[in-house]
């Protein structure tokens, strides 16, 4: 595990993607060339949030399909798909051809529970299902069926001139071991673990058993491995938002310290009835970072992570950013770019 001394294996990072509703375009693009830096920099995979109705990415299938063909190398991934708003049928043909693309990088992210504000979009979203629909760990369960090749109906052959599959095509062998659960419940870890999925921690957590959000994370990674049969081999990946301030210009250090200012008051406890933790963003130099994670109870339990960018800032701080952490940070914690 990366206490210091030791090494960070896995280095990632994670952007929501927004544009502008009246040019979309050059949001998208912003995003692509991002994830082409990343390759560039070394970092091992670029994840992308999933928004709904929102001016972010609404269809992360589709952008990490245009990023496989522009990039080699890095792992793409989603964190996280709510899968209350998918068929996981039709989304498993989707992430499989986007795997077959992009010569096995994808790293689907998942969740499960009800879409936000789901009576506002339930008429548009399940016009004729809405009260029906199971939006519990079974939805999730379908799809790992549907993806590491379990049969979808009882019948394969021809049928006049068409062939048929019972299993969803294209199947790519290597994405069932690819799939993520974005989990901060001690419930979900264990699931998660039961299941033989990956694990995704971010920087929104339940206060369950505690009111510390490193300990908490801690507990989570913990619970999942003692359920997963890889044990201490079990993969997970934390998420925080860092941001390393060693090229910042004097003007994007003083917006970064008010991002942080701003949104440092919903970290001092749990928020709401479902007992949401935030963590602490973390602001300063590569060195003042790492320190800060080498006594973090939740990275000290794991050897990959990926970092998310702030939701607001413009495409040069996010080139800044990153690459403050693939030339300074990354280093401090141990972990050597990809050539």
């Amino acid at each position: 595990m990366p206490v210091e001394g030791e090494a960070l294996r896995h280095l990632g990072f994670l952007t929501i993607g927004l544009f502008d509703e009246g040019d979309p375009g050059a949001g998208h693009e912003s995003t692509l060339r991002i994830i082409e830096l990343g390759e560039r920099l070394g970092f091992d995979s670029a994840w992308v949030r999933h928004r709904h109705l929102q001016f972010g990415i609404s269809s992360p299938v589709a952008v990490l399909a245009a990023a496989s063909q522009r990039t080699t190398r890095i792992q793409l991934g989603t964190a996280v798909t709510p899968l209350g708003w998918e068929n996981p049928l039709r989304l498993a043909e989707d992430l499989a051809t986007v795997d077959v693309l992009s010569g096995g990088r994808l790293n689907p992210g998942l969740s499960v529970g009800r879409p936000r504000d789901y009576d506002e979009v339930k008429g548009a979203l399940y016009p004729d299902s809405a009260e029906q629909e199971d939006f519990g760990y079974e939805r999730v369960a379908r799809l790992l069926a549907h993806v590491r090749g379990e049969p979808v109906t009882g019948w394969s052959g021809t049928e006049g001139f068409e062939e048929y599959s019972d299993r969803v095509q294209p199947h790519s062998p290597g994405l069932g071991s690819r799939l993520w659960y974005g989990g901060g419940s001690l419930g979900s870890a264990r699931w998660a673990g039961e299941h033989r999925m990956n694990l995704l921690i971010s920087s929104v957590v339940k206060a369950e058993e505690s009111e510390d959000f490193a300990e908490i994370q801690r507990d989570l990674v913990r619970t999942f491995r003692a359920h997963h049969p890889d044990g201490e081999r079990a993969r997970v990946s934390q998420g925080l938002v860092v941001i390393p301030t060693d090229s910042a210009t004097p003007e994007q250090r003083a917006k970064y310290a008010d991002y942080v200012e701003r949104r440092t008051p919903r970290t001092t406890t749990p928020q709401g009835p479902a007992r949401l933790f935030f963590a602490r963003d973390l602001l300063g130099t590569s060195e003042e970072i790492a320190e800060q994670l080498h006594a973090h109870a939740g990275f000290r339990e794991v050897d990959e992570v990926a970092f998310a960018l702030p939701f607001t800032f413009d495409h040069e701080d996010y080139v800044q950013i990153l690459t403050d952490i693939a030339t300074h940070l990354g280093p401090r914690l141990g972990w050597q770019p990809q050539p």
